[in-house]
């Protein structure tokens, strides 16, 4: 199944143009506040209507403004999480999961009850009233509400933004789940660089209204042309093989044909991972280093130069194939004489990197 999204829509001192495809799996709309994902949603959701455009869901339009076709939003079969769960306080957690069934149209396939609730980890909460649950619990119920609804296209507008870390750490592998095992997709709206790369199947870089770009996650965010929400937030997602956890609480990881050494994770060996970093924790250097603390160090290619405004230079840098950014000052650049094909070092901390910048890899 695919979304198909080309829109047109001004406000006052904002002109949004945007055309891209979100197949199966969750596609990330990725940007600034301000740079037009919440309204792209809710075109989709059919509470905007966009002044040109076409939107159609495996095949079937939506909108199409040179034919005046506007399908009712209820009538769209759309399931829309939102940043706070907005669960109905008198119903109980099976209740508020049964609403979401209600509305799902007869001839729509059904989705078994009991798997939605197995997928979510919520059984020992159905007898619960909302009150009673945690942040991350309640947003759990709004997802499984949203998938008993027998949707076609799912959209999630910031869903974690009004939970603490440790929320967040708690629902983001639901997640990684719903992208690897629901088979309809997901339009995620996002402006955390980490939680993106975690989750993100393709990802739909915004810009000011325009597609900077779209594509694979990996491929995208490792672009050091395209920073959507700033040079400060720049890093690269790696895929990773959990291999090794250490009595230290330490885990080896390999990529890309080289050994990472991270904070333990929670996945076994053998288990495929991805890994954000990023670019401000990894340092260059011309010679291996020796006599430091940090665990990482990588012999790595000059791919690319970013020169920006400021006194700063995004560096992509490969090995293997994969991708990594270091953000290091212009006068660094110049002292190390970095220029495209210089083989250096990056030297990355163990500690740099959170647990939470390391998720599940979407399945092949």
């Amino acid at each position: 199944m695919t979304l198909s999204v080309a829109m047109q829509h001004r406000f006052d001192g904002f002109e949004l143009n945007v055309a891209f495809e979100a197949p199966t799996g969750i596609t990330v709309l990725f940007g600034r506040s301000g740079a037009g994902k919440s309204t792209i949603i809710d075109a989709v959701a059919g509470l905007l209507r966009p002044e040109t455009g076409r939107i159609v869901s495996d095949g079937e339009v939506l909108f199409d403004s040179t034919t005046g076709e506007t399908t009712p939003p209820h009538r769209r079969r759309v399931g829309y999480i939102f940043q706070d769960a907005r669960l109905f306080p008198h119903l109980t957690v099976r209740q508020n999961l049964g609403y979401g069934r209600w509305f799902a149209p007869k001839t729509a396939p059904r989705e078994d009850l009991g798997r939605i609730v197995d997928l979510l980890g919520i059984g020992h909460l159905l007898a619960r009233r909302p009150a009673h649950l945690s942040g991350g619990e309640r947003q759990r119920v709004a997802i499984g509400r949203a998938l008993l609804a027998s949707p076609r296209i799912i959209l999630a507008d910031e869903p974690l933004a009004a939970l603490d870390e440790q929320r967040k750490a708690e629902i983001l592998p639901y997640f990684e789940r719903l992208r690897d095992e629901v088979s309809v997709p997901i339009l995620y709206v996002s402006h955390a660089a980490a939680e993106v790369a975690r989750i993100a199947t393709t990802v739909v870089a915004l810009s000011n209204g325009r597609v900077a770009r779209q594509g694979p996650a990996a491929d995208v965010l490792s672009d050091p042309a395209i920073t959507p929400i700033g040079v400060r937030a720049a890093g690269a997602m790696l895929d990773a093989q959990v291999t090794q956890h250490h009595n230290d609480g330490l885990t080896t990881l390999e990529t890309a044909g080289a050994k990472l050494l991270l904070p333990r994770v929670t996945q076994p060996p053998g288990t495929h991972v991805r890994v954000w970093i990023e670019a401000q924790d990894v340092m260059l250097a011309t010679q291996r280093p020796s006599g430091i603390s940090a665990l990482n160090v990588l012999k790595v290619r000059v791919n690319e130069l970013r020169f920006g405004a400021g006194p700063g230079v995004l560096v992509q840098l490969a090995f293997g194939d994969a991708m990594l950014l270091s953000r290091i000052t212009r006068r660094s650049a110049d002292a190390l004489s970095l220029a495209p094909g210089a083989e250096v070092f990056a030297v990355l901390k163990a500690v740099s990197v959170a647990r939470d910048a390391i998720g599940e890899r979407p399945n092949a």
